[in-house]
C-alpha cells in the first residue's frame, strides 16, 4: 500500500501545485470572479480521471473473459504505467522552473477569451495528472497482493489528501519544504516502484504466453527472504521484490532500475562561463569607441535550471 500512497502523494502534489499557481495568479490579478471556472475545470478533470480508472478496472474484471486476455491487459497497462512514470519524473525535473510562468501565460490568454477558456485551461492543466494517477495506481495495485482493493484505494486517497494539505500550506505560506529535495526523493522511490511494475508486467506477459521462461527461476531465496514475514511483504508491496523471480523478471527489473536511477540522480553539468580578455581603458573617447568596436561581444550563459520544482514557483496570495 505504500506504493499507491506514494503515487497519490506525488501526483496529488503536482496537481495541487498547478491549482495553487492558477488560484494565486487570479487572486493577485484581482480576478476572483474567474475562480469558479477554475474549480469547475479542476472538478471535471478529477471526475474524468475517476471514470478512466473505473473503466480500466471494469475492462479487466468484466470485459475480458479469459485469464490469458486479463494477464495480457494487465501486462500492457503495466508497461504503459512505467512509461508514464519515467516521463513524468524527468519532465518535472526539466520543466520545473518554467512551469509557473507557462501556466500564468496560458491563463492570461484564457482570461482574454472568456470563462469557458479559463475552465478548459484549468481542466487541461490537471487532467494529465489525474489520468496518469489512475493508470499508475491500477498497475501498482495489481502488482502486489490484494490488487485494487479497499486498502490500496484508501492508501491512494490518503496520499492525495496529504498532498492537498501540503499544497494548501504552501499556498498560505504556512508551510515551507524543500520541494526540490522532496521531488528528488519521491522520484527515486517511484523509479523503484516502476521497476517492480515492469517486473510484474513481464510476469504477466509470461503467464499470457507472450514471453517464455515462466518456470525458469533466476534464484530462490525463500529461506532468507520469507514472503510471509513483515520485511518480505514490505519489499513485495513497495517494489515487487520477491524471493523467486524468473530470469526475465530479474533482467527487466535490473535493466530498468539501474540506468534510470543513475540518469535521474546524476547532477546536470554546470555550464562554464567563457573567459574574457579585459580591454584596457582608453585615454580618449575616440580610443574608447575604437576599443569597443574591436572587442568581440561575449554571451552570458543562462543560469542552470533546478532539478525540481522550487518553492518560489508557488506564489502566495499574501504577496
Amino acid at each position: 500500500m505504500f506504493a499507491t500512497y506514494l503515487i497519490g502523494l506525488r501526483e496529488g502534489l503536482e496537481a495541487t501545485l498547478v491549482v495553487s499557481i492558477l488560484v494565486a495568479f487570479l487572486v493577485k490579478s484581482e480576478r476572483r470572479d474567474r475562480l469558479p471556472q477554475v474549480w469547475a475545470g479542476v472538478g471535471l478533470a478529477v471526475a474524468l480521471s475517476v471514470v478512466f480508472g473505473s473503466l480500466i478496472q471494469y475492462t479487466s474484471t468484466s470485459l475480458l473473459r479469459t485469464s490469458e486476455s486479463r494477464e495480457f491487459f494487465e501486462a500492457v497497462t503495466s508497461v504503459a504505467a512505467v512509461v508514464f512514470v519515467t516521463w513524468m519524473i524527468f519532465w518535472m525535473r526539466k520543466a520545473a522552473r518554467s512551469i509557473a510562468g507557462e501556466l500564468r501565460g496560458k491563463l492570461t490568454e484564457a482570461l482574454a477569451v472568456g470563462s469557458l477558456a479559463v475552465a478548459g485551461m484549468a481542466f487541461l492543466a490537471v487532467v494529465r495528472e489525474g489520468l496518469e494517477t489512475a493508470l499508475i495506481f491500477y498497475a501498482a495495485a495489481e502488482s502486489v497482493a490484494g490488487g485494487t482493493g479497499a486498502g490500496s484505494l484508501f492508501a491512494l486517497i490518503g496520499g492525495i489528501a496529504t498532498a492537498v494539505v501540503i499544497g494548501f500550506g504552501l499556498y498560505r505560506s504556512a508551510l515551507k519544504i524543500n520541494l526540490s529535495r522532496f521531488f528528488t526523493w519521491t522520484g527515486a522511490l517511484l523509479i523503484l516502484v516502476a521497476a517492480g511494475i515492469l517486473k510484474y508486467g513481464v510476469h504477466d506477459f509470461q503467464e499470457a504466453g507472450v514471453l517464455p521462461g515462466l518456470n525458469d527461476q533466476a534464484f530462490d531465496i525463500s529461506a532468507t527472504l520469507d514472503p510471509n514475514a513483515w520485511y518480505g511483504a514490505l519489499l513485495a508491496g513497495m517494489f515487487n521484490i520477491t524471493a523467486a523471480p524468473t530470469v526475465l523478471e530479474l533482467i527487466a527489473w535490473v535493466a530498468y532500475a539501474v540506468p534510470v536511477l543513475v540518469l535521474f540522480l546524476r547532477k546536470p553539468a554546470q555550464p562554464t562561463r567563457p573567459a574574457t580578455t579585459p580591454v584596457p581603458p582608453a585615454a580618449t573617447p575616440a580610443a574608447n569607441a575604437s576599443a569597443e568596436s574591436a572587442a568581440e561581444p561575449t554571451a552570458t550563459p543562462a543560469e542552470p535550471a533546478p532539478a525540481a520544482v522550487d518553492a518560489a514557483a508557488v506564489p502566495s496570495p499574501r504577496a
